[in-house]
C-alpha cells in the first residue's frame, strides 16, 4: 500500500509519470473515508451553521437568531440541508483525496514537499470549488426572505438556472476559492504536524482534539471570506460583483468595524471544533479499517 501520510521515505528514484498520474485504489479508499466522515458531520452540526448563517445574515445576537428559528417552528429547522448533505460529502471526499493523492505524486515528481503541499492544497481547493453551486442553494433556502420563493433544492436550480444562467450559480466564487485553498493548506500543515508530534500516542480521542483544536482554529481565521460569499450568493440576477468592492460595502454598512466580519464566529469555532473534531475522528477511523 502506498503511504499517503509519511513522505520522509520519498526517494529521488525517478518514476514514470504514467504510473505516477494512474489512479489507484488508495484513490477511491480515500474518497470512501472523506465522505462517510461528512456525513456524520453534517447531521450533528446543521442546526448550529444554521444560527451561524442567520448572524451573519442579520447582524444578530444568537438569542435572537434562535428566537427566529424557533417561531419558525421544527419543521423548517433543516430546510436546505440537502445541499450541503451533498456539498460537504463530495467536498470533504475530494479534499482528502485530491490532497493526498496530489501531495503523494507531486512528491514524486518535485522531490519537494513544501511545494507539493501547497500546490496539492490549491489543488484540493479548487476542486472543492466546483461544488459550489449546491452550497450557493444553501445560502438561498437558508435566507428568510426567500422562504416563500423557493419550496426546495431543485425548485431553487430550476429557477437560477431558467431564468439566470449556470453562472448563476457560481456567484461568490473567488472568495471560495480563496478560502478552500489558504484554508486547506493550514488544515493540512498543521494536521501532519500534529501526527508527526503525537505518533505512537495517536488514537481516536487524541484525533477528534487535534482535529477539533485545527479545524476551530482555521474556519476562525478565515471566517470573513464566509462573510463575504454570503453577501454576495444572497442576491440573484444583476452584475457580480467585485471581491474587494463587496469587502467595502459589508465594511462600511457595519459603521467601519473589522471586528463586524466576526459576527457569529464564536459559535462558528463552537461548530468547527465539534464538525472538524468529528471528521478528523471518523476519518482516521474508517482510514484505519478500509486500509
Amino acid at each position: 500500500m502506498i503511504n499517503y501520510t509519511n513522505m520522509s521515505n520519498i526517494t529521488s528514484e525517478k518514476v514514470p509519470l504514467q504510473s505516477v498520474l494512474k489512479l489507484n485504489d488508495n484513490d477511491v479508499k480515500e474518497f470512501i473515508c472523506g465522505w462517510g466522515a461528512a456525513v456524520i458531520n453534517v447531521t450533528i452540526t446543521f442546526p448550529i451553521n444554521k444560527i451561524i448563517f442567520r448572524q451573519i445574515l442579520e447582524g444578530v445576537p444568537v438569542g435572537a437568531a434562535v428566537g427566529q428559528m424557533s417561531r419558525e417552528g421544527v419543521r423548517l429547522l433543516y430546510r436546505g440541508i440537502l445541499p450541503p448533505l451533498c456539498q460537504k460529502t463530495l467536498s470533504l471526499s475530494l479534499m482528502f483525496s485530491m490532497y493526498e493523492g496530489c501531495k503523494h505524486r507531486l512528491c514524486l515528481l518535485t522531490e519537494n514537499v513544501v511545494l507539493a503541499k501547497i500546490l496539492a492544497a490549491n489543488i484540493a481547493g479548487t476542486m472543492e470549488a466546483l461544488l459550489m453551486p449546491l452550497e450557493r442553494v444553501q445560502t438561498l433556502l437558508q435566507d428568510w426572505r426567500y422562504h416563500d420563493k423557493f419550496k426546495n433544492t431543485p425548485h431553487a436550480f430550476r429557477y437560477l438556472l431558467t431564468n439566470h444562467g449556470v453562472t448563476e450559480c457560481y456567484r461568490g466564487m473567488v472568495p471560495i476559492i480563496y478560502r478552500n485553498g489558504l484554508s486547506n493548506l493550514m488544515f493540512f500543515t498543521l494536521r501532519d504536524q500534529s501526527k508527526s508530534l503525537l505518533g505512537e500516542q495517536e488514537s481516536l480521542f487524541t484525533n477528534f482534539v487535534s482535529g477539533a483544536l485545527i479545524g476551530g482554529f482555521t474556519s476562525t481565521v478565515f471566517y470573513p471570506m464566509n462573510v463575504i460569499k454570503i453577501h454576495m450568493q444572497t442576491k440573484i440576477g444583476g452584475d457580480f460583483e467585485k471581491f474587494l468592492a463587496v469587502t467595502r460595502e459589508v465594511y462600511v454598512a457595519r459603521n467601519r468595524s473589522l471586528t463586524s466580519f466576526y459576527q457569529g464566529v464564536h459559535l462558528n469555532y463552537m461548530r468547527s471544533f465539534i464538525s472538524w473534531g468529528v471528521i478528523s475522528a471518523s476519518y482516521d477511523f474508517l482510514k484505519n479499517i478500509i486500509f
